[in-house]
């Protein structure tokens, strides 16, 4: 059976690689929309429900992978920042302090839907004003949850848990949820 990664990121399908031979890469379109006053990992569960039910919609054939990744801040979640301004002032809330990376993952074909979560403690190195408008300039933060990328040098200082999780794609889990959909086949 074909796979199908719902997600334009680079780096989802670069760590989908490493599990699924082929697959294709088509994005859920819809904008995200979500009620942020329930718990964290629902938000993510529920936005990687919405983008997989999304594309399974259109390729009923296939079996479709959804995932969304919050991260969680003294108990609010951060999202992708919306400008530089809030790039920054997210970096500098983060700096030297310890929040958590949830990943929602959904996977399903026509017999069956799965979804679950995966979350990492991630510590961040105190980071300078002058490392922070140097990173936020390079434009890496300005696609990633929490504005920041865990492969970025410099930013974490320690993690507990998964580290591919944190990059947007926890593998372990993904593995786990397609060796799932497909017993059913």
């Amino acid at each position: 059976m074909k796979v199908v990664l719902a997600s334009a990121s680079p780096r989802r399908k670069e760590l989908l690689s490493q599990i699924v031979g082929a697959f294709e890469v088509i994005p859920a379109a819809s904008e995200e929309k979500v009620n942020l006053s329930v718990f964290p990992e629902k938000v993510a569960c529920a936005l990687a429900e919405s983008k997989c039910d999304e594309v399974y919609a259109l390729h009923t054939d296939k079996v479709v992978i959804g995932c969304d990744t919050v991260v969680v801040f003294e108990g609010k979640i951060l999202g992708k920042p919306k400008d530089r301004e809030d790039a920054v002032h997210t970096l500098k809330a983060l700096s030297g302090k310890t929040h958590f990376v949830i990943t929602g993952v959904c996977v399903r074909n026509r017999y069956k839907k799965a979804v679950e979560y995966e979350e990492t403690e991630v510590r961040f190195n105190p980071l300078s004003d002058e490392f922070i408008e140097k990173y936020v300039d390079s434009g890496s933060p300005m696609d990633k949850a929490g504005s920041y990328g865990i492969q970025d040098g410099g930013i974490v200082r320690e993690y507990f848990g998964s580290y591919t999780n944190v990059v947007g794609l926890p593998v372990t889990l993904v593995k786990k949820l397609l060796e799932e959909v497909q017993t059913d086949l």
